[in-house]
Formats: C-alpha cells, structure tokens, sequence
C-alpha cells in the first residue's frame, strides 16, 4: 500500500464562486454542434467559424429563432408531471434565446485526441498536485469520513476534483438551463438534453441551488465535479446537513458527492486502481487478452512486477493495461480503473486520475517512458484504420476515430493474424499494413 499523509481539521467550504465564462476556446456555431444543414435544423445560424462575425440584423436574429419558444411551450407537460410549478417554469425561460456559441468539445476532447502522454503531461501537472496535496491537508476530515461511508480512495476523489475543474478554479460560466435547452432544441442528441433540461428544472424547484448560480459547461456538466443533472439526482449527496445538496459552492457536498457515484458504480472497499509494472523479457502480450482479470499472484508468476520495488498484493486480481504498447508503461489495473472509467470512458482519462491520484499521495512520476517520438494518428487515420479493421471483418463498434479498448481487441486480432507483436498500439506503421491488407 502506498504511504498516505495524516489527515488534518476541516475549513469552513468555500464563499459562492460567480466564474467568468472560459475564454480561448474555439466557438462554433450551434449548426457544427448539431452537426446539421441550416435547412435541415431550422435555425439560418452560420456554420462557419470565423475571427469576428458580422453581427446580424435583429430580424434575421428573430427568423433564426423562431421555433425555440414553440419548443419551450411544448416542454411544460413533461416539466409538470416531474413537479415542475408554471412559476419556476416561466421565470426561467422568461426572455430566453438559444445560445449559438456553443463549443465544437464534444468531438475534439483532449483525452481524445491528443497521444496520452502528452494528455498526461498536460492533466498532471506539478501545480495540480501541489494543490491536491494542499485540497487533502485542508478538507482531510471530510475526505476520510468520506472514505469510511464509500470505501472510496479519498485520493483518486482529489485527483477527479483535479482533472474536472481544478479543484473549483474553472467550473463553467455557462448557464445550465441555456445550454441544455439549446442543444435540446438544436443538436443530434435532441432526446439526451431534453431529459437532463428536465432534470435540471426538478433540482431548481427542489431548491438546491437558484437559477442563477447553476453554472456550468457548455454541456450541462455542474460544479466543483461536473455533475450532469441526471447523474446530480442519482448521486449527489448533501453531507454538510444544510438541507441542500449544493456540489458548487460546498465542497464537503461535492467531495461526498463524488465518492458516492464512485461506490455507486462499483467501487471496491480497499483496492486501488492498479499498479505499473515492469514486463518480463521477452514478454508476449499476445497471450494475455487486456479484459482478461488474473491474480496478483499468478502474474507475479510470469515474471512481472512492481515498478514500485513492492511486493505484489496477495489478494486481489487485474488485468494487463498497455496504452502505448510494449513499448510503454505497461499496467496492472483492477475494476477500479474502469469505476473511474464510468466517469468519462477514455483510458486517457482514466490513467490521468489513477496517476495523478498516487501522485497527490506522495508516489513518484511513472518509471516506463513513453514512445514520444512516435507520430500519433490523425483522428482521419484513426478512422481510416477503423474501416479497413471493418472490412476485413474485425468488429470496431462505432467508426469514430477514437481508439479506444474495442478497437485496440480488434488491433490485437490482426495482429495476431499477421505474426506481428499483438500489444494492440495503433502506429502508422499498422495503418500501412492494415491498408495493404486483404
């Protein structure tokens, strides 16, 4: 187990934030949000990006709104049923436009796009952990009375409160209730965002935070852990007893909060996410499918260890984790990793929590060194290899660019047929024979 500081006394949760809006993003039009013609969507907004857009006369700004109103009427049914008063349900949308400068994240995520180490490089940061190391001296109680009630490792709930907005520092500027409606009315998840805009409405009327101060992502996603509505109603808790489950501006609300989703997803009591470890020489990934959950100790057996220099657990099993092939730090992660999975379902992601969690709690930087002079994939030749993996007939779900575990069995499966070191990394190198392939 890893060494873990002493926890100390509690402070009072912080004063209610009012964040500016994020600056610096690439805004695009709610049209390259839908992913939609203006013809198709009903909207005439401009689908092109530009430095300073010419502002619209308000006629035209009337026409391209036209049908948003009719679709907030046509809401109130739904927003009654769920407890909703004609009251709340007015002052909300009193005066409301669709908001146009929504931003094109939802398919250019970091954890996405970028190779993982440079991913990591950017989400672990020294200071990231410095102010993890300081959230873990000053909100201590609550976090190991968190972990008591949970069985969650305080550490990764300080490492997600991290990687979500900085522990705080950058929660969203956006108004909730504006953006879900928005893509509600006009993206290619109509159905998703209504729901949540629903579920939104039922936490206004229910009183655990005002209109005003529900702040969050361009998305919906609130507070110091950005909740989605649905999942602020199946897992926020309000530990500090004010009768308000409030994960904004109380972090003893969000912290709780956040290690009762993770329990709720499953969690182990007194695991921890994994471990890195050194392979064997010679060692042939081949024979060990990446899902595919062993003992410790049977592992141990094959030669792996460690990088630690500690023994393996003697209980306790996981799988074998290799996001840049053998070339890579390789990992043995337990279902706990995937827990943490649940809470954005990119291995990136994940291995940024995991890391940056044992960093919080004293462990050094990772010992394996990653392959940073390969040349990572365009999400273009990701796809690419997608469908050629498709047509010779490996099943790749959804072709989307993103290279995540079903992509990499079917990598594995090529390369096995091939005779090629089956470590699932997709390379250029795999992209030109995946090409020539028949």
């Amino acid at each position: 187990m890893r060494g873990r500081p002493q926890f100390f006394e509690i402070e009072p949760p912080l004063g209610r934030r009012n964040p500016a809006a994020n600056r610096g993003q690439i805004v695009r039009t709610l049209l390259l949000v839908a992913g939609c013609t203006a013809l198709a969507c009903g909207l005439g907004f401009n689908a092109t990006a530009r430095a300073a857009p010419a502002k619209r006369p308000a006629a035209a700004e009337a026409r391209a709104d036209a049908g948003f109103m009719p679709f907030i009427a046509a809401l109130w049914p739904e927003a009654q049923a769920r407890g909703v008063s004609r009251g709340l349900f007015d002052q909300v949308f009193q005066n409301m436009t669709p908001d146009a400068s929504l931003l094109k994240q939802h398919t250019s995520q970091a954890e996405f796009i970028k190779p993982i180490w440079s991913y990591l490089t950017g989400a672990v940061t020294p200071q990231r952990v410095a102010t993890g190391q300081e959230m873990q001296r000053r909100y201590g109680q609550v976090l190991a009375d968190a972990e008591r009630r949970y069985g969650v490792d305080p550490y990764v709930v300080l490492a997600i409160w991290g990687m979500e907005t900085s522990y705080g520092q950058f929660t969203g500027g956006k108004n909730v209730v504006r953006s879900l409606a928005t893509l509600a009315y006009g993206s290619n998840r109509k159905d998703f965002f209504r729901n949540e805009l629903l579920i939104a409405l039922t936490i206004l009327q229910q009183g655990h935070i005002s209109y005003g101060d529900m702040k969050g992502s361009w998305a919906g996603a609130m507070g110091q852990t950005q909740f989605m509505p649905s999942s602020f109603m199946k897992h926020a808790v309000d530990y500090d007893g004010d009768g308000h489950k409030n994960i904004w501006t109380s972090i003893p609300d969000a912290i709780a909060s956040t290690a009762n989703y993770l329990a709720d997803y499953g969690w182990q009591r007194g695991m921890t996410w994994g471990y890195e470890v050194i392979l064997p020489p010679g060692f042939d990934p081949g024979l060990h499918e990446p899902q595919t959950n062993r003992s410790f100790s049977q592992w141990a057996s094959l030669g792996i260890r460690r990088a630690d220099g500690q023994g393996m657990p003697t209980g306790g099993e996981g799988s074998l984790f290799l996001p840049a092939g053998l070339r890579g730090p390789a990992f043995l992660i337990t279902p706990n990793f995937k827990v943490i999975k649940s809470y954005n379902n990119s291995q990136a992601y994940a291995l940024g929590v995991a890391v940056m969690s044992d960093r919080i709690a004293g462990a050094p930087s990772l010992a394996g060194k990653w392959p940073t002079g390969d040349k990572p994939l365009s999400t273009a030749q990701a796809m690419e290899i997608q469908r050629h993996l498709h047509r010779l007939g490996f099943d790749v779900g959804k072709i989307d660019g993103k290279i995540g575990e079903q992509v990499q069995t079917a990598i594995r499966a090529f390369q096995k047929r091939r005779g090629l070191t089956a470590d699932g990394y997709a390379t250029a190198s795999l992209l030109e024979q995946v090409r020539a392939a028949r």
